[in-house]
C-alpha cells in the first residue's frame, strides 16, 4: 500500500464498468456505481478521482482485452490487469454482483493481494492474434476433413488401400466419387468445397505469419529459436507472441511455471507430494512446446530442415541448440527406462526445453548488446 494513493477497482463488461474506490489511508471502500465502457467516460472518471498520478487501478483479465488498460495508462494512471483465477475468494461468500466485485478488487489492490498478469504491447498482441488465427484455421481444416470422412464412412465408402489420407491420390478419389442420391452428392460437393476453402485460408494466414516474423522487431529471436530441434517458424513465433520479452523472466523456472509445466505440490509437515503439472499457465505455449518436445526422442543430429534453420546463426546459439539435443534426448531415454509413460516423459522434456528457449533468448539479447557496445 502506497501512502496518498487512491485504489480503484473496476469490474469491466462490454457496455458498463462498475467502479469502487479505496483510499490509501484506510477506511471503507465506497462504490461509485456504473459508468459506460467508453473512453470519454473513463477520462471523466480519472478527472473526477485525480490527479491521475495518484490513481492505482485494477480489473480482471477477460474478453474486453487491454483497451481499458491502455486508456488509463495514456491518461497517466497506473493500472494492473489481474488474473481472475488468483483472486482470493471467501468460501462462505454466496452473493456476487458487479459492485461487490469492484469493491473487492479495490480492497485487495490496496492490501497488495492481487496477482497482476503480463500485458502485451500492441505489437505483441497483434502477433499473438495472428498466431491464434493460424491455430483456428488449422482446427477448422481438421474439422472440415473429419466431417467429410465421417460422412463417407456412414455411406460405407473408404479410400483405396495404400492411398495416403488427404494426399493427391486421395483428393482425386474424392473428386471422382459419384453418389446415387442427388442430395448426398450435394453434401459431398459442399464438404469438398469447405475443405478447399479451409486449406486456402490456412495458406493465406501462414504466408502472413511468415512475413510478420520477417519484419518484426523480434525477428532475431524468432530466427534463433528455430535453431532448436522441433522449433519451426510457427512454434517460434507463437513462443515470442505468447511469452513476450523473455528478459522479464529472471530464471528458466519462471518460464516453466508461466506455461503451467511445473508439478503440483501438496505438502504438509513431513509429508511431501508432487503430482501432475499445474496447467494453470499459458495453454498456447504449453501446446507448442510439448509438440516440439516429441522430436527429442530421436538421437541428436543436425540435418535437413534443422540445418537450414541454423544457417547464419551465431556459434553460441548453435552450441545451446546442441546441448539441448544431447541433454533432452538422454533425459527422454533415462525416464523411459524407468518405466515412465511416454506422454509423461515428453512433458518432462518440454519443461526443460523451455529452459533452453529462455537461454537462446538471453543469448540473442546479450549478443545484440555486445554488438552495440563494440559499434
Amino acid at each position: 500500500m502506497e501512502k496518498g494513493s487512491t485504489y480503484v477497482g473496476l469490474d469491466v463488461h462490454k457496455e458498463t464498468i462498475a467502479v469502487a474506490v479505496a483510499e490509501g489511508h484506510g477506511g471503507e471502500v465506497r462504490s461509485l456505481g456504473l459508468i459506460p465502457n467508453r473512453p470519454e467516460a473513463v477520462r471523466k472518471l480519472v478527472r473526477r478521482l485525480g490527479p491521475a498520478e495518484r490513481l492505482v487501478c485494477a480489473y480482471e483479465a477477460g474478453p474486453c482485452g487491454y483497451v481499458l488498460y491502455r486508456c488509463l495508462t495514456r491518461l497517466g494512471a497506473r493500472c494492473v490487469v489481474v488474473a481472475p483465477s488468483l483472486v482470493p475468494t471467501k468460501p462462505g461468500d454466496r452473493v456476487k454482483t458487479d459492485r461487490r466485485d469492484a469493491a473487492k478488487l479495490a480492497r485487495l489492490l490496496r492490501s497488495g493481494e492481487v496477482t497482476p498478469i503480463w500485458v502485451p504491447d500492441e505489437e505483441h498482441e497483434a502477433l499473438r492474434d495472428l498466431t491464434r488465427a493460424r491455430e483456428d484455421a488449422r482446427v477448422d481444416l481438421l474439422r472440415a476433413r473429419h466431417r467429410l470422412s465421417k460422412f463417407l464412412l456412414r455411406l460405407g465408402l473408404l479410400p483405396p488401400a495404400g492411398v495416403k489420407p488427404w494426399g493427391v491420390k486421395h483428393r482425386q478419389w474424392l473428386q471422382g466419387l459419384k453418389l446415387v442420391r442427388a442430395s448426398q452428392q450435394v453434401v459431398l460437393r459442399e464438404s469438398l468445397l469447405a475443405v478447399e476453402q479451409a486449406q486456402e485460408r490456412l495458406r493465406r494466414v501462414e504466408a502472413e505469419l511468415t512475413e510478420a516474423a520477417r519484419t518484426s522487431r523480434h525477428a532475431a529471436v524468432i530466427a534463433a529459436l528455430q535453431a532448436l530441434r522441433g522449433v519451426g517458424l510457427v512454434t517460434a513465433v507463437t513462443l515470442v507472441a505468447e511469452l513476450g520479452d523473455l528478459q522479464r523472466f529472471r530464471t528458466p523456472r519462471e518460464v516453466m511455471a508461466y506455461a503451467g509445466l511445473v508439478p503440483r505440490e501438496a505438502s504438509s509437515g513431513p509429508r511431501q507430494h508432487r503430482g501432475a503439472i499445474t496447467k494453470t499457465g499459458n495453454a498456447h505455449v504449453r501446446h507448442v512446446i510439448v509438440e516440439a518436445a516429441w522430436q527429442y526422442r530421436h538421437a541428436p543430429g543436425v540435418w535437413g530442415a534443422l540445418r537450414q534453420r541454423q544457417v547464419g546463426q551465431p556459434e553460441a546459439i548453435k552450441a545451446i541448440a546442441w546441448r539441448a539435443q544431447d541433454r533432452l534426448h538422454r533425459r527422454y531415454r533415462r525416464l523411459l527406462g524407468r518405466g515412465k509413460a511416454r506422454q509423461q516423459v515428453v512433458v518432462a522434456v518440454a519443461r526443460e526445453l523451455l529452459g533452453f528457449v529462455w537461454a537462446v533468448a538471453h543469448a540473442v539479447k546479450d549478443g545484440q548488446q555486445t554488438g552495440r557496445g563494440n559499434a
